[in-house]
């Protein structure tokens, strides 16, 4: 099926899973390759399978498999003419030992399992291969009973291993010796046993050197007393090897001759690791057989997705007869699109041969392609944005759809204008429908659930929601449209009722008095705490001070635009003036015009000629600006003189 889809509804976590259950390698590959088959009688086999193994399962916690470990190596080496090891032919014996109690287990199984029970009669014991394994190989060894030449040199091995050890245990412990030798420890260099002597007596002590210590203070030599026997001994393990090497030559051409048996065999054991690990994951699943048509018609009951398990809310659909496309609508979390995956991920199983998470009696099509737009698929590497993977993804599914195939689409239209969105969300329905595809489909938008209830074929489903408690009963109601929960769910959150009735109006062209909707349960906590709008409060008085002592730096650090003696233009009189005084707080200055002082806001004066160029530095602007008599008292009061003198402002 399309690789796309069996990504996106999870199938490859169902054979991860299914993985866990299966005991060989060559078990977990054929679930690797599992997929949907097309046939609705190979569909039907495989179902019946998978029920006739549940039912062994059920009865039975312990099934005679092997795990078929090394087989792939010994079939290549047999194919290659190559001589098994001792560790694989071992390997080999214990395979042909579960054949064996595998055929006798299954013959009991016969009653409740007559298929699969059938399939061992297909197994071969080679009893002869087995014997002869048994007989030779012993603890991963060619034993002593495999040959009567083979167990007469290993017993002229262990007098010679015996004679030597003897020797050299009266050498270590001879007076003789004593100052030459490092250590009272015999080893073995190159396969033959030698004593650890101190370098400065190698020459005085007879016997071949074969090794030395790192540091050079240690040779380790082998005793002339002893070489004659090690000789013996060294030509009786070569002819040891050879008889093994015979041995081993004539069990793997034994094991040959049976080449094509033992093929069968462990395609039938790991065929049988198939089977079983798809009835244990049936029962971890507490899954059922499911029935098949090849009329487009779905039906589910109390389905589960098999990821979530007993938290699943049980889930009853069908589709197929009376209508070929669900149009499902109701607020988000609120489980549409679980709903969805678990619609396409029981039908990919079920065609699989697997069996399902819902009740008895469920009922799938036969589908060649399950086709699936779920989640916004946004990648970075492409640069597309969410509605552009959308209509990219749709684009495929309209080429590809046909009465054959399932179509899901989640959230139809959406990631662009609303408008758009809902005509191109109609316009795909419609297209699909005329393709002939099942078509389960979720969306936001009111026209859709309209397009919906009008169109032949089509029919609308719901997700329940608990108003009281704001939170969704993830259940599936067909037949009957989700209403916009938005208004109410901010009304139940404690948003002010005229927002509401003012969004209702904006809405829907219609006023509605909301101040008789009224909950049975106490409204959910506060996002914000009484606490925290203190705070705030308090936070936003800093602010305010903060700013308003940083204005008035920013006043005082401000030059202002005339300085008292500038020369300005006075554009509305037409006319220069002198400033005579500093702007105030409403913007104006004071200026000295035709001798008189009036008020001129900022904005109509203009720099003429500055004071620098007019006046000399330290000029006393009170010459230009005071009366004769003002500069007089002033004097006086300057100079201390303030007997009956007031100086008036001017």
């Amino acid at each position: 099926m399309n690789s796309k889809a069996v990504e996106i509804l999870e199938f490859n976590k169902i054979k991860e899973v299914l993985k866990e259950f299966a005991l060989s390698d060559l078990g977990k590959k054929k679930i690797e390759e599992l997929e949907p088959y097309m046939d609705i009688n190979i569909v039907r086999r495989h179902m019946r399978e998978t029920t006739e193994t549940r039912a062994i399962v059920n009865r039975s916690s312990s099934v005679p498999l092997h795990s078929l470990k090394g087989v792939d190596s010994i079939k290549e080496k047999l194919s290659k003419g190559m001589i098994l090891s001792a560790e694989e032919l071992e390997s080999l014996g214990s395979l042909l030992k579960d054949i064996k109690r595998l055929k006798n287990f299954m013959k009991t199984k016969e009653q409740i399992a007559p298929t699969v029970s059938s399939y061992a009669l297909s197994l071969f014991e080679m009893e002869e291969v087995q014997m002869e394994i048994e007989k030779s190989i012993s603890r991963g060894m060619v034993d002593d009973r495999a040959s009567s030449k083979l167990q007469k040199i290993r017993k002229r091995i262990f007098i010679l291993e015996e004679r030597i050890k003897a020797k050299l245990d009266n050498i270590l412990r001879n007076d003789k010796y004593k100052n030459y030798i490092q250590d009272s420890l015999v080893s073995q260099r190159n396969g033959r046993y030698v004593i650890p002597i101190k370098s400065e007596h190698k020459r005085t002590f007879d016997g071949n050197i074969h090794d030395r210590s790192q540091s050079g203070s240690t040779v380790f030599i082998e005793p002339a007393e002893v070489k004659k026997y090690q000789d013996e001994l060294e030509q009786e393990r070569f002819e040891e090897e050879k008889e093994v090497y015979r041995i081993l030559s004539e069990l793997t051409a034994i094991v040959a001759s049976y080449e094509k048996e033992l093929s069968l065999n462990i395609e039938g054991m790991s065929y049988y690791d198939f089977l079983f690990a798809k009835a244990k994951y049936s029962k971890s699943i507490d899954g059922n057989e499911a029935v098949f048509n090849n009329n487009n018609v779905i039906k589910i009951n109390d389905g589960r997705h098999p990821l979530l398990g007993s938290k699943a809310v049980p889930l009853d659909f069908s589709i197929g007869e009376a209508y070929r496309g669900l149009v499902i609508t109701g607020p988000n979390t609120g489980g549409k699109t679980v709903a969805l995956k678990t619609v396409g991920l029981l039908s990919m199983m079920a065609q699989a041969g697997l069996h399902v998470s819902a009740g008895k009696d469920s009922e799938f099509a036969i589908l060649g392609d399950i086709l699936a737009d779920i989640g916004d698929g946004q990648s970075i590497e492409q640069s597309l944005s969410t509605f552009s993977s959308h209509i990219k993804n749709i684009i495929g599914i309209l080429d590809m759809a046909d009465k054959y195939t399932l179509v899901i689409l989640d959230e139809i239209g959406s990631g662009t204008d609303p408008g758009e969105g809902m005509g191109i969300a109609v316009a795909v329905l419609e297209r699909l429908y005329e393709k002939g595809a099942i078509i389960c489909a979720t969306t936001h938008y009111n026209e859709i659930k309209d397009f919906a209830k009008e169109h032949e074929g089509f029919i609308n489903g719901s997700m329940e929601f608990d108003i009281n408690t704001l939170k969704p009963k993830y259940r599936l109601n067909i037949g009957k449209p989700g209403e916009s929960n938005a208004f109410l769910i901010a009304l139940r959150l404690g948003m002010d009722r005229r927002i509401i009735e003012r969004a209702h109006t904006v809405t829907y062209k219609e006023n509605k008095d909301y101040s008789s909707i009224t909950f049975e349960q106490k409204a959910v906590e506060k996002s914000y705490s009484d606490n925290e709008k203190s705070k705030h409060s308090e936070q936003v008085i800093k602010i305010k001070e903060s700013n308003k002592i940083n204005r008035n730096i920013e006043k005082q650090k401000q030059k202002p635009l005339f300085d008292i003696g500038d020369s300005v233009f006075i554009s509305f009189m037409n006319r220069t003036g002198i400033i005579c005084e500093e702007e105030n707080s409403k913007g104006e200055y004071g200026v000295m015009v035709m001798k008189k002082k009036i008020k001129i806001s900022k904005k109509r004066l203009s720099k003429y000629i500055s004071k620098d160029e007019l006046y000399p530095e330290d000029y006393d602007f009170d010459i230009v600006f005071k009366s004769k008599k003002y500069r007089k008292v002033n004097r006086l009061l300057n100079k201390g003189n303030t007997d009956g003198v007031v100086l008036e402002e001017e």
